[in-house]
């Protein structure tokens, strides 16, 4: 996503790649791993496994670096609390990996469903 609310929210930069990994009804590991290969358009070579997903995170798109907004995680984190431990792990090296490159951020709202129907 190069356009639109986010990179509005962040500041586009030309060459910036801008995505959102929605971890929206993910309660394991092979959803978590398909839905990573989805939303960050990783390569048909992917292994989905925690090792592919490290080597997969520093080599995304984006001259200018690379934001994941992580989004709607909390289901997978208390359905899956050792395995959203890993994949925190994962994330956060492969940011230590990449600076200035990578960032990923997670988003501490609640789900769009919550948010439309408002208080009460």
């Amino acid at each position: 996503m190069r356009n639109g609310p986010l990179a509005a929210l962040f500041g586009a930069t030309p060459g910036r790649n801008i995505t959102v990994l929605d971890l929206h009804g993910v309660t394991d590991k092979k959803t978590f791993m398909d839905r990573c290969a989805a939303d960050l358009g990783l390569p048909a070579w992917f292994g989905r496994n925690w090792d592919a997903l490290a080597d997969c995170l520093t080599d995304l798109p984006g001259e200018e670096g690379t934001l994941v907004l992580v989004r709607r995680w909390q289901e997978y984190a208390a359905a899956r609390p050792g395995e959203w431990r890993v994949a925190q792990d994962v994330f956060g090296h492969a940011v230590d990996t990449m600076p200035g490159q990578l960032a990923v951020l997670l988003a501490l709202g609640g789900s769009d469903e919550r948010a439309s129907r408002g208080p009460g």
